[in-house]
């Protein structure tokens, strides 16, 4: 693609792309220097290990030690996975029933941005009611009250998601499985959910990773059972300051598990976001 354009084009493309390149990765390295880093380290203009500084490992050694941050991780792993998980299982019908069927009072198209404003609207509205009502309901500070707020916000993105691809799919293979007596429960279950396995997928992990990111919930409904790593990473000033090398362990720490679950899923991922998108 690159051969059709001109020479200055070709030359403003690639300084672009590694303008871009460089704004993704350079949060990560900094990350990776302070976590590698002695504290008086942490404070120079060093950039190169080894050569300018000498790495090392107490900082990883020092925070896997501590219970707090393990456990941070067990529930950021627990909550992400569980509202995930209600999300699909609630959005997948919600989303098939957009796509194939009529509504009038209220429509589909109202219905659609009904889901859509779940997400427009700033979350920090919803903070106080959620509170009291996590208060009355005695779930504060629980991983119960995390997953069910997250499952709430991250639905309209399975529900959208799900019903563009369920509407990709040909209305003759489900026609099909009523002519053999299906009801429309089984044609939704084992004709259309299989078909639209690898969105399923996709959907998840998106969920997945927006409730792994949640932070002002977390912040606000947990003290201390059900802290996830988010807490954990904000936790991270002392009395002396900001504590640079922790937080840089801290949120590699963070990175890690979506980022090995979105590369051993990123064959379903890139089926799923693409579906649809070539036809004929």
């Amino acid at each position: 693609m690159l051969r059709k354009l001109s020479p200055t084009a070709q030359v403003l493309t690639v300084g672009l792309l590694i303008v871009a390149v460089a704004w993704v990765i350079l949060p990560f390295y900094w990350a990776f220097l302070n976590s590698v880093k002695k504290p008086a380290d942490t404070f120079a203009n060093t950039f190169i290990p080894f050569l300018q500084f000498q790495p090392t490992l107490e900082h990883w050694v020092g925070e896997l030690a501590i219970p707090e941050t393990r456990q941070a991780l067990l529930n950021s792993t627990m909550i992400a996975i569980g509202a995930a998980t209600i999300s699909i299982l609630i959005g997948t019908p919600a989303a098939y029933a957009l796509a194939r069927f009529r509504f009038h009072r209220p429509s589909n198209r109202f219905l659609t941005t009904w889901f859509l404003s779940q997400r427009i609207l700033p979350p920090v509205l919803f903070v106080v009611p959620f509170f009291l009502i996590m208060r009355e309901l005695r779930l504060l500070d629980s991983i119960l009250a995390l997953v069910l707020l997250n499952a709430t916000f991250t639905l309209p993105f399975s529900v959208i998601i799900l019903s563009q691809m369920f509407r990709e799919l040909p209305r003759e293979l489900e026609e099909a499985a009523y002519v053999d007596g299906a009801t429309t429960f089984q044609a939704f279950s084992r004709v259309a959910l299989p078909l639209v396995l690898p969105g399923l997928v996709a959907a998840w992990i998106i969920c997945m990773a927006f409730s792994w990111n949640e932070f002002l919930f977390a912040l606000s409904l947990t003290t201390k059972t059900a802290i996830p790593m988010p807490v954990i990473i904000a936790g991270a000033e002392h009395t002396r300051g900001v504590q640079f090398w922790y937080v840089g362990v801290r949120t590699l720490l963070t990175l890690l598990p979506p980022t090995i679950l979105a590369l051993l899923a990123q064959r379903y991922i890139v089926r799923g976001l693409t579906f649809g998108a070539v036809k004929g």
